[in-house]
């Protein structure tokens, strides 16, 4: 028992030892713990408290001093950057809340402006609208519009009227239905297929294929007979054929009458005959073609019917084109012979040079006349020939076999080549009438008048009752002499007396009658249907205008001010926003012109129209408003206001109150350079508008921003990369007035101006700024081309010019294609040929206008003229073009207009003219 008491004890003791020592414990890290930090931080406190504010080490610190810590510098910087951006967000904030309510005003006060200009536009656009009615009021009162005729179609039952009494007795009044023909119908014309009658199988080959050519290419021919006036049947040429002989009298009536649409008299219908030979077959005569008309080489007196029937030249070039570069120029005037003469005539031949020649025409004529002049002509003829007086050529037997003729016709001698290169020589080339008064016109003698044409040499017709090809409406006296035979002792003195001008007036004038009416069949045919539509007064049908093809562009670019354009000072160039663009008048002479026009005018080619002097088949062009006139191809329109005048620089000047100019400017691939020469357009008065003419074949950059200039611009496609592209009559070119620029020349507005009042004194030539001349170079006998500052110029280049929208068409559908072949080939020299074309047609050397020179870009690319070879294929261009027109048609000139008047600010009370002494 003790044992375990003793144990138990023991035992105890340590476990009270233990949880003392835990008490304890526990006491001392209560006591650390809790007064240790609070006697810690007493002391700290007295410590910073002893030490005085400017020692405290752990205390709070006053101001920013706590930044003074090395780890807190960088995060003060930072609070105290966004602190700053905070504040000035704000302000920013407040701002534009400020301006956001100071727009929300203006556009409220802009929208009351909208509404305000809405208002005044409607009353104005009110105002215009009735203008533009009173305008046209006016305008109907002074030039009042005709209706149009009412179009007539035949009558499936028309019976016709009965047969004139003789063949003699039809004229365009008695035989013609006039009724058929609508002034406003457009001269439809209906060919009848050659297969269609019987003797269609005997015709010429060459003449069927180059008629059916000829009626292909024609404007008026229409393949609906039911609405034709004119219906067209070709009966010759005939081939020759044993086997097969001509039809008679009768039978050629039964034909014609068999004729779907001969309406038993076959009014209105013309029986074409195209001879190819000197001997033509006149299988007309004693036939009876009742009202059809009759257009053949050969006529007799009694089967001729004077303004009904019509000769024609022969047909020489049935499809070959003549070669222009082959015939000889028309300088020199004179040539090697004074005149020649080759043929034959067997019927008075023998006796002829039997006889020995007469001392006198006046021995002669002292007995009876002579029944046939021949006999004269040759003795006359030969005693020129062996006086030596002059050199000539006559020959009347013919070397070898002589062509075919008729009786007492003058046969053709030798081949044709051979007979041209005589007449390449002769200065004069007779053409002696047959002596057979009753034969009127032979295709002999038309044989002999269309060679020496050809050719240049100036025919001389003995015989004053032959009627000579078109001879109603050519005026044949200014480009052949006529003799009566009567006076064939006079002949020598009569051709010697003719002065050199004179002489190459009508040599340049045959050439033209033989270029436009005869050298092609096309030409024959449409001299045909012009003569017959310019006898029953038909206006021609317009030329054609080439469609522009606009390529699409963006505008939205302002157009600025440049430095180039902005020199203008105060000076009134002229109204801008007061005068829209208005296309020039049209057609305003197409009824009057066919009536009224016999004096001189220009003479534009039988198809669309002719140009040249001097001949009466002239339709007009649709833009040719003001353009006919006498001498000059113009005529003035109108005239002055009236009153005391008007300051020069206020007015526009010129017999035509208002008028614009169309801009057209060719570019190839400079499209910056495009865009600077447009936006210098910007605010130029009378402008129209611009034709862009893109030669390149690559479009415009789709980005490309044109700029807006107020007016249009229209960016024509091209088909391939020409020159020729410049003058082409777009007709997106509606004013006659045509400003042809580059696209890198640099124009001031005030030039511009001055031009274009220039212009309009002197509408039929070019008035630009650009000057040239050409010289004669001696050592090489050719021509150059200088660009030499001289006083003395003859051309105006088309890089800056005014002219006429008429020479876009002459150049286009009249000039030689030969130079538009040549300046493509060249990529050259196509200002060469307008000036060549307007000097050959005017007889006027063009206009410079103010003492410009020439143009410079200095930042352009590199141009074509340029190039080392471009003067020396301007060399070549001259050349050639004088070899196409036979002569050098340049003028000089040393008149130059400059601007006198055009700046001088006049006073505003002096409003009459000054007159200077």
């Amino acid at each position: 028992m003790q044992r375990s008491g003793g144990i138990v004890g023991n035992s105890s003791q340590p476990w009270v030892l233990r949880r003392v020592r835990l008490t304890w414990l526990s006491f001392m890290l209560f006591f650390i713990l809790v007064f240790f930090p609070l006697i810690a931080h007493y002391y700290l406190t007295t410590i910073d408290e002893a030490g005085g504010p400017d020692k405290r080490i752990f205390g709070p610190r006053p101001g920013g001093e706590l930044c003074e810590a090395k780890h807190v510098q960088d995060l003060c910087r930072i609070r105290e950057s966004v602190s700053e951006e905070l504040l000035q967000l704000e302000a920013k904030r407040q701002e534009l809340n400020g301006e956001i309510a100071r727009l929300n005003l203006r556009i409220e006060a802009c929208k009351r402006s909208i509404d305000s200009a809405k208002q005044d536009l409607l009353q104005l656009k009110n105002v215009i609208s009735q203008t533009e009615h009173s305008y046209k009021e006016l305008m109907a009162q002074n030039q009042p519009k005709l209706s149009l005729p009412v179009r007539l179609l035949p009558d499936k039952d028309d019976p016709g009227y009965p047969p004139p009494k003789s063949a003699q007795s039809c004229r365009l009044h008695t035989c013609f239905d006039y009724a058929r023909c609508p002034l406003t119908s457009g001269f439809p014309v209906y060919v009848y297929d050659t297969g269609s009658y019987p003797w269609g199988e005997k015709l010429d080959p060459l003449v069927k294929q180059a008629f059916a050519s000829s009626v292909k290419s024609s404007v008026y021919v229409t393949d609906n007979p039911n609405i034709a006036c004119l219906y067209i049947v070709l009966v010759g040429e005939i081939q020759e054929s044993p086997s097969s002989p001509p039809a008679s009298p009768l039978d050629l009536e039964k034909q014609f009458k068999a004729l779907p649409y001969w309406r038993l008299d076959g009014h209105n219908h013309l029986l074409v005959h195209l001879s190819r030979k000197s001997l033509t077959q006149n299988f007309l005569y004693n036939v009876s073609t009742g009202r059809a008309a009759v257009a053949q080489s050969t006529f007799f007196e009694r089967q001729y019917r004077e303004g009904f029937d019509m000769v024609v030249s022969p047909l020489v070039h049935a499809l070959s084109e003549p070669n222009f570069l082959e015939v000889p120029p028309q300088v020199p005037v004179k040539r090697k012979y004074l005149f020649t003469f080759q043929g034959e005539k067997v019927e008075s031949l023998r006796s002829s040079l039997l006889e020995a020649p007469p001392q006198s025409f006046e021995e002669e004529m002292e007995g009876d006349p002579p029944a046939d002049y021949d006999d004269r002509i040759i003795g006359t003829l030969k005693a020129v020939q062996d006086s030596h007086l002059d050199q000539v050529l006559v020959e009347f037997t013919c070397k070898n076999q002589p062509k075919p003729s008729l009786a007492t016709e003058w046969a053709l001698c030798g081949e044709r080549e051979d007979r041209l290169e005589v007449l390449k020589v002769s200065t004069f080339a007779l053409v002696i009438s047959p002596g057979d008064g009753q034969l009127v016109a032979s295709a002999g003698c038309s044989m002999r008048l269309f060679e020496a044409l050809e050719v240049g040499a100036i025919p001389v017709v003995l015989g004053d009752h032959s009627k000579l090809p078109y001879h109603h409406l050519i005026r044949w006296s200014e480009a052949v002499i006529m003799v009566p035979k009567p006076r064939i002792t006079e002949l020598h003195f009569l051709l010697r007396s003719i002065s050199d001008n004179d002489l190459l007036a009508m040599r340049r004038q045959g050439r033209f009658l033989w270029e436009t009416y005869f050298s092609t069949s096309e030409s024959i045919f449409s001299t045909i249907l012009a003569s017959v539509r310019t006898s029953i007064q038909i206006p021609a049908a317009p030329i054609r205008e080439e469609p522009a093809q606009e390529i699409p562009h963006k505008a939205g670019k302002l157009a600025g001010t440049d430095a180039n354009m902005a020199d203008n000072g105060d000076l009134d160039l002229g109204p801008v926003e007061v005068e829209p663009p208005y296309a020039s008048p049209r057609f305003l002479r197409n009824f009057t012109y066919t009536a009224a026009d016999v004096y001189r005018t220009w003479n534009r080619a039988p198809g669309p129209f002719h140009l040249f002097p001097h001949t009466p088949l002239d339709p007009v062009l649709p833009s040719e408003a003001k353009f006919l006139g006498s001498g000059t191809g113009f005529r003035p329109i109108g005239g002055g206001s009236g009153g005391s005048g008007k300051e020069f620089q206020a007015a526009l000047g010129g017999n035509v109150p208002r008028e614009q100019f169309t801009v057209v400017m060719l570019t190839y691939e400079r499209e910056e350079v495009l865009m600077n020469s447009l936006e210098r357009l910007n605010g130029l008065p009378y402008l129209n508008k611009v034709v862009v003419v893109w030669n390149s074949p690559k479009p415009p950059s789709d980005d490309l921003l044109w700029p807006d200039i107020g007016l249009p611009i229209v960016v024509v496609r091209t088909e391939k990369n020409s020159l020729n592209n410049r003058f082409i009559p777009w007709d997106a070119v509606e004013t006659e007035a045509i400003l042809s620029i580059d696209d890198d020349a640099h124009l001031r507005h005030d030039e511009i101006m001055f031009g274009f009042r220039v212009w309009r004194e002197a509408r039929d030539r070019i008035v630009g700024f650009p000057g040239r001349f050409h010289a004669w170079d001696v050592n090489h006998q050719s021509w150059l081309y200088n660009s030499n500052y001289s006083c003395e110029l003859s051309m105006v280049l088309t890089g800056a010019a005014f002219f006429h929208k008429y020479y876009a068409y002459l150049y286009s559908y009249v000039m030689p294609q030969a130079i538009r072949d040549m300046v493509d080939e060249y990529i050259n020299c196509e200002d060469i040929a307008m000036n060549f074309l307007v000097s050959h047609i005017t007889r006027k050397p063009p206009i410079k206008v103010t003492s410009r020179w020439t143009f410079r870009c200095p930042g352009c690319p590199q141009a074509l003229s340029h190039d080392d070879s471009h003067f020396h294929e301007r060399h070549k261009c001259i050349n050639f073009f004088v070899k196409v027109y036979g002569y050098m048609p340049l003028l000089y000139t040393q008149f130059r207009v400059d601007s006198v008047l055009f700046k001088t600010r006049l006073p505003h009370d002096k409003t009459k003219c000054f007159k200077f002494i």
